[in-house]
């Protein structure tokens, strides 16, 4: 059983190379500008800012990924730098809101009701695994991510075997190691990108290498299956981590990538942060050093 780790309206097309936050976060109307929000870019504090630089980072944000998978190749290489600055901003925001029920809820009721859906999945999914993973001071490693492309492939192999949903497996292979970059094992011995005991893992592992992602990614697969996936999915994640918090963030998290495959390649290209005793570390990304 692997234990997890850790608007406004009439807004329409708006250009992903360059909605001006800074104008946002100053209150200002919204601009076009040839600028992308820098790692440490300013978040809005009030409510009508934070739902108006959330509305226009996600626009940007979809349009970006839009042209990433018409354009680019996701199966080779990194996310574009238009994507990687546009899903650190809008990461750093849901972190924000999902501190702060308050000024969360004030902003949610600001949003168009096509972002707000996906805004109150990724917040209650945060705070989920935040009660869930105390903040620790042990330094995790990582390392890059397999591109998202050719672990969308091996999602969709392990549904075709297994019948368990492509939008669950990459929901658990986010939350129990940000898609693979997590590469430190947990407390409890778990390793890999899903996360498995070695004790599951000689049952269900399919004489695979934990390690391996696409090998991992078949596993995990058995093993829900074997639980009950796809009928009885709660039940399945259960046995996968046995709590009520980290099987309601998998599911908020699939429900949103089942919604719109675009969101499973924002929620792809987001950081890795650590919650320390002294608050957040962020461990990749641009603007580390």
């Amino acid at each position: 059983m692997p234990p997890v780790k850790d608007a406004g309206n009439g807004l329409t097309r708006l250009s992903a190379v360059g909605v001006s936050l800074a104008a946002l976060v100053a209150g200002a109307p919204p601009a076009v500008a040839a600028t992308l929000p820098q790692p440490t870019e300013p978040i809005p504090r009030t409510p009508p800012g934070l739902a108006r630089t959330l509305t226009l980072t996600n626009a940007n944000l979809m349009e970006a990924i839009v042209r990433w998978r018409a354009r680019g190749d996701p199966s080779r290489g990194t996310p574009p730098r238009d994507v990687t600055l546009l899903a650190l901003y809008e990461q750093r925001i849901y972190r924000l809101l999902s501190r702060a029920p308050r000024l969360s809820s004030l902003a949610l009721v600001r949003l168009p009701a096509s972002l707000r859906s996906r805004a109150r999945d990724t917040i209650a999914a945060r705070r989920a695994l935040s009660r869930l993973t105390p903040p620790t001071s042990r330094r995790l490693r990582t390392g890059p991510a397999l591109p998202a492309g050719l672990l969308l492939r091996h999602y969709r192999e392990a549904q075709r075997r297994f019948g368990v949903k492509w939008q669950m497996l990459a929901a658990v292979n986010f939350v129990e190691s940000a898609f693979g970059r997590v590469r430190s094992s947990s407390s409890a011995g778990a390793q890999g990108p899903m996360q498995f005991l070695q004790s599951t893992w000689r049952r269900y592992g399919l004489g695979g290498n934990v390690h391996d992602p696409h090998d991992a990614i078949l596993g995990a697969a058995n093993y829900l299956r074997a639980n009950g996936a796809p009928r009885r999915a709660w039940q399945a994640l259960y046995r996968y981590n046995p709590s009520p918090l980290y099987v309601e963030a998998v599911l908020r998290y699939t429900r949103e990538m089942s919604r719109d495959v675009r969101s499973y390649y924002a929620y792809y290209s987001w950081q890795v942060f650590q919650r320390t005793p002294r608050g957040d570390r962020r461990l990749s990304g641009p603007g580390l050093k």
